[in-house]
């Protein structure tokens, strides 16, 4: 049986975040990728679809330690991905990525101290051990996508294809298309579709916040035209995530303004005779849902060129050539996308137990985001709802090279967040507050709660994390460090 002191699940962002972090801050250290897919890049190399992108900036969906140097900071999945591929490169990551190779449990063993995971590779079942495990497999399922029960779906006489699931040989050239979803991926596909197709319909059941936003970051080119190439990136990277804290914290404390303030932008982009309040006004405040991001205007050309128009409201049903509206719209199509969204899916759908008894998270509280109250020697990666993923997968490296370095000095080989005397009966909370689309409410009861203070809290706070998980002491009263021939006390 092969054994590493570490084991990270996936090699998409957070799994070479990790790995990256490790061998520059604990280069005696051994460690292995197990990657389920054949090849590296998690949802950049998994999604085909027409236009596929981000929809952060590249200067904090970039790693820390590997400064963006490409003019375009909205970047297309195929740029995205060979800059992950040049990270592995340049940090020799090859030897340690294994491919192919699904985590499909993980057993604690307290009389081991160690992690035994049981992985299928080419049909096989083999074990692999570790002490500490690295969960970086992301936040939804790669083999099932969400489709909801849509009437008469199974009457399309076309293709009906989900953007998870995208063909290599589809043509939609001078076809009708009609995306069902509102989304950042149903907004990514639409005006990529419509350079080709005939037309293109995105049907809605309501609206979705949008904000426009240039591709091309004048003030970062500028700064790496006159900057050494790490200064630039890490003054754009403070830049864009001050930024986003503060259009974050605005929807928090005067959403009525800024609610209409990205109306104002809509309206300006579409003209005043747009029905601007029945397609693009949600009933909601902004960033109790994601806000879209659309850049250089690519959608709302594509509306005003007539290539794309907006259907809002509820199917009625599907027929063989048409989706019918409850309000007796009809939309005609040829092909039809399902853009409706994720399965949400928890540490990669890995089955979890201690010394042989299941491990239910939501019985758990977690600590600091990325761990869990009663768990050994287990990070998991899940990025912020409100900012760029990688931030968070760096902050979660650096902790594991913190703890990892504590360990070897003090001589201990477990850690495990324990809940005090007084937080035993703590109230509990949902993993995630104020924050309510649908892939989130599917699936929030079978996740982490939140205690009432921090530590046991998932803020969402990009500079609260900065400060405290980068720095903070680690004997915090609440991470137990302990040898391995130690008694365990264990509290959920």
């Amino acid at each position: 049986m092969e054994h590493f002191s570490v084991v990270i699940v996936g090699a998409g962002i957070s799994g070479l975040s990790a790995a990256c972090h490790l061998k520059a801050q604990c280069p005696n250290t051994s460690f292995a990728i197990l990657e389920a897919r054949p090849r590296i890049g998690g949802t950049w190399d998994l999604f085909k679809y027409p236009g596929v992108r981000s929809d952060s900036d590249m200067y904090t969906l970039g790693f820390d330690f590997k400064p963006w140097s490409i003019a375009k900071s909205i970047a297309e999945a195929p740029i995205i991905l060979d800059y992950l591929n040049e990270t592995v490169e340049e940090h020799q990551l090859s030897k340690h990525i294994q491919l192919e190779q699904k985590v499909i449990s993980a057993s604690w063993s307290s009389r081991g101290a160690q992690w035994l995971l049981t992985v299928v590779h080419e049909g096989q079942l083999r074990q692999v051990s570790c002490q500490f495990l690295f969960m970086g497999s992301g936040y939804y399922s790669y083999e099932n996508p969400f489709t909801p029960e849509i009437p008469g779906l199974g009457s399309f006489a076309g293709p009906v294809i989900h953007p998870q699931q995208w063909p290599d040989s589809l043509d939609y050239s001078a076809k009708r298309v009609a995306v069902i979803g509102s989304g950042a991926t149903a907004m990514t596909l639409v005006p990529a579709m419509a350079e080709t197709a005939e037309h293109v319909t995105m049907i809605q059941r309501s609206p979705t916040y949008v904000v426009s936003r240039p591709s091309v970051d004048k003030i970062a080119n500028w700064l790496r035209r006159w900057l050494p190439r790490e200064w630039a990136y890490n003054l754009t990277r403070f830049k864009n995530i001050q930024m986003q804290r503060l259009f974050y914290k605005r929807s928090r404390v005067a959403p009525e303004k800024l609610k209409q303030l990205l109306l104002k932008g809509v309206r300006q982009a579409l003209g005043p005779s747009y029905d601007i309040n029945k397609h693009f006004n949600p009933s909601y405040n902004p960033w109790d849902q994601r806000i879209c991001l659309i850049p250089d205007s690519d959608l709302y050309r594509t509306i005003r060129s007539g290539k794309t128009d907006v259907v809002t409201g509820h199917i009625d049903t599907v027929t063989d050539n048409s989706v019918k509206m409850s309000s007796g719209e009809e939309v005609p199509a040829d092909i039809l996308v399902t853009a409706t969204g994720l399965t949400l899916q928890l540490l990669g759908g890995v089955q979890f137990d201690l010394d042989g008894e299941p491990v239910h998270f939501s019985e758990h509280l977690t600590y600091k985001g990325m761990m869990c109250s009663g768990l050994p020697n287990l990070i998991n990666t899940f990025g912020y709802v409100n900012a760029s993923w990688t931030l968070r997968a760096d902050l979660n490296s650096k902790f594991l090279c913190r703890v990892l370095q504590h360990m070897g000095e003090t001589g201990t080989q477990i850690v495990t967040p324990v809940l005090r005397d007084f937080e035993v009966n703590m109230p509990r909370k949902p993993w995630v507050e104020s924050f309510t689309p649908g892939y989130i409410k599917r699936a929030i009861e079978s996740f982490p709660k939140q205690g009432t203070h921090y530590p046991w809290q998932n803020t969402q706070d990009v500079g609260l994390d900065m400060k405290d998980i980068a720095t903070a002491r680690l004997e915090d009263g609440v991470l137990q460090f302990t040898r391995a021939d130690a008694p365990q006390r264990s509290a959920a």
